[in-house]
């Protein structure tokens, strides 16, 4: 007795069948639960014989969802559904029952296609890796799922929130700012100071919500200077978050293409639309976007493309220069404006100083010759006048020249000896009126 006992213990008195009996309840529990799990979540299958439902899963056509996809193929010879990778299960659960972004299916990649091609071979799918699983629909083609991201559902899930949830992207180089931002039709750029707020990131992932179809992208300027931009903007300062819309005018990264006239050909030319608001908020952002899809803003042209550099010193200095002289041009042609808005009589340049008031007249002048019909003088009709002019002013001069006989001896005072040019009367002596001829009395006040 004591012998056999001996046998159904372990080395530490523990009975072998108190270890077995909890491992295999809890391998029947998590079969059950994958099991009642799958039932639950009823996992539909993608009928490949219908061409618009194989269409829309690997292309998106027709309702525009986002689709994760299980490689499942039923065995003729059993028709039974074959066991489904607890990986997909548990992102099903986690991901697709709080998330609408994409749908969880199955789908035979095992299935002939017209072309004569399986749906493995159609998209390069490996099989041997498994769970094969690839993502489709709306965010492109069939693409298959590395298997470093489908070792637990947690992975898989934390994979599908950044490939099919909308997010924006992060700028790091000339290549992003170029494919992730400036080749889009519409892209939102988030010129980071420095570490985002709360509310700025909560205006961001608002912005994702209500403009699908807008990319946006974010770049840290604390480090990163962009260059043929910042002149178009506000100044840098360290901590003050800026904000940008690029519209996309025409072109695209794919140049040298057969083709011309093709959609997205040609050296890729595109447009800004600034935020002057220094407040980044969400009401900012969507009445700047709602003006640039209106066409009430019209947005600048950049002659040059963006790029991403340092930020340096001798950078910095270089676009302050550059911003200085963007300044005084856009100055220049606001002043020319006014000059041809000004109404009649008034100069929008006089503004009181010595060049204002000689622009004024001449600006008057102008008008007085329009208005008057005169032709301006030639230089040859300037010339006879001036030469006219010269003629008379000598024939002035002649006519007051006082001539040699007409001077007397030296000493001799000029005009003496001629008393007969005085008025005098006629016993020789000056005539002399009293002006006071009359009664003295007269003149005199009686006090009394």
């Amino acid at each position: 007795m004591g012998k056999s006992k001996s046998k159904a213990s372990s080395s530490d008195g523990m009975p072998l069948m108190g270890l077995l009996k909890p491992a295999v309840g809890v391998a029947a529990a998590l079969a059950g639960y994958y099991f009642l799990q799958g039932i639950q979540t009823e996992i539909p299958r993608v009928d490949v014989t219908d061409e618009l439902a194989l269409r829309e899963t690997f292309f998106g056509e027709g309702q525009g969802k986002n689709y994760v996809v299980l490689c499942s193929t039923i065995k003729a010879d059993t028709q039974k559904q074959p066991p489904v990778s607890s990986v997909f299960l548990d992102a099903q659960y986690e991901y697709g029952s709080a998330s609408s972004n994409a749908e969880f299916v199955l789908l035979d990649c095992q299935h002939e296609l017209p072309s004569g091609n399986t749906v493995a071979e159609r998209f390069k799918l490996d099989l041997k890796k498994r769970p094969t699983i690839f993502v489709s629909g709306k965010v492109g083609p069939p693409k298959q799922i590395p298997q470093k991201h489908l070792k637990t559902g947690a992975m898989l899930t934390k994979l599908l929130k950044g490939m099919l949830e909308p997010h924006a992207a992060k700028i790091e180089n000339t290549k992003d700012l170029k494919s992730k931002c400036l080749n889009k039709p519409m892209c939102g750029l988030l010129l980071k100071g420095g570490k985002p707020e709360a509310y700025v990131k909560d205006a961001v992932s608002n912005l994702l919500g209500a403009y699908p179809d807008i990319q946006f992208a974010s770049v840290d300027t604390t480090v990163l200077l962009l260059a043929n931009l910042e002149e178009y903007l506000p100044e840098y300062e360290s901590g003050q978050h800026r904000f940008v819309l690029f519209k996309k005018v025409s072109g695209g990264l794919e140049v040298g293409d057969k083709d011309k006239d093709a959609e997205g050909s040609g050296r890729l030319v595109t447009s800004i639309l600034p935020l002057e608001d220094p407040s980044i908020s969400y009401g900012a952002i969507n009445t700047l976007i709602k003006k640039a899809q209106s066409g009430s803003s019209k947005p600048t042209k950049l002659p040059m493309l963006p790029s991403i550099k340092t930020r340096t010193k001798k950078l910095e200095e270089a676009e302050r220069k550059k911003r200085e002289r963007i300044r005084g041009q856009k100055d220049k042609a606001r002043k020319k404006k006014q000059t041809e808005q000004a109404p009649p009589g008034m100069f929008a340049e006089n503004d009181g100083s010595k060049e204002g008031r000689k622009a004024e007249r001449d600006r008057r002048r102008q008008e007085h010759l329009k208005n008057n019909n005169i032709k301006p003088k030639t230089p040859e009709e300037i010339a006879e006048m001036e030469r006219k002019r010269r003629a008379r002013m000598e024939e002035e001069a002649a006519k007051w020249k006082i001539g040699g006989e007409d001077v007397g001896d030296e000493g001799e005072p000029v005009g003496e000896g001629d008393e007969e040019d005085l008025d005098f009367d006629d016993d020789g002596e000056e005539e002399f009126v009293d002006m006071d001829d009359g009664n003295d009395d007269e003149d005199v006040l009686d006090l009394d």
